[in-house]
């Protein structure tokens, strides 16, 4: 099964889980999902393999969540979804998928869990 990673080389976490990985002599697919975000159904693939809601992966110090609300517990799933489809800086990073499981890499060491 392919190793892929969610990167945004601006992150630090993110470079140092692609570094980790790349130690432990895997070469993963590098997704950067700035420049190419999922689509949501991929995205409640990736929820559901971490066993996340949407408010769990989002994240809360973009200046984009306080402009737009997010926290509201008023707004679904289906609503914050949209939301990281249309703005995906807003989804927390990196997110490393290997064989049907999914970790985040915060920190980078907890992607070693699913390989």
């Amino acid at each position: 099964m392919s190793l892929v990673i969610f990167h945004n080389p601006g992150c630090s976490k993110s470079r140092q889980t692609l570094e980790l990985l790349e130690k432990s002599g895997k070469t993963p697919t590098i997704i950067e999902y700035l420049k190419t975000p999922p689509t949501a159904k991929k995205l409640q693939e990736i929820l559901n393999q971490l066993g996340f809601t949407p408010r769990d992966l989002i994240r809360k110090k973009e200046t984009l969540y306080a402009q737009y609300d997010l926290g509201n517990p008023d707004l679904s799933d289906t609503d914050l979804i949209g939301f990281m489809i249309k703005y995906p800086i807003l989804i927390e990073r990196p997110i490393v998928l290997y064989n049907g499981k999914a970790a985040l890499g915060r920190p980078p060491e907890q992607v070693l869990e699913i390989l």
